[in-house]
């Protein structure tokens, strides 16, 4: 499995329209994404300006896809004038039941 975390930090003013779009893109993705296993919103109850996405993908080529396809062009298109930063972690999971190749 492929992990992807994501930390936004917006510019002030945009927090509730980017939590509404990045709600949708959570729902677009596990809904059209066959390899999106798990897509979750994280906020800081302190901090409006600040979200993380906590994402699991079936392997590295269908993040890929992710980013390929249309709903997350246009999330993004649309969301972009909103984030004053953006950092993006990559992560291979191991699982306790599993060997580690």
């Amino acid at each position: 499995m492929f992990v992807v975390i994501v930390e936004f930090t917006l510019h002030p003013g945009h927090a509730a329209a980017f939590r509404e779009r990045v709600m949708q893109q959570a729902r677009d993705s596990l809904d059209l994404e066959a390899d999106c296993v798990v897509f979750d919103v994280c906020i800081d109850p302190e901090r409006d300006d600040f979200v993380l996405l906590y994402e699991v993908y079936g392997d590295e080529a269908a993040f890929e896809a992710h980013l390929a396809s249309t709903h997350f062009a246009d999330f993004n298109a649309t969301v972009a004038p909103w984030i004053s930063d953006r950092k993006l972690l990559s992560y291979r999971r191991l699982r306790a039941d599993e060997e580690d190749p």
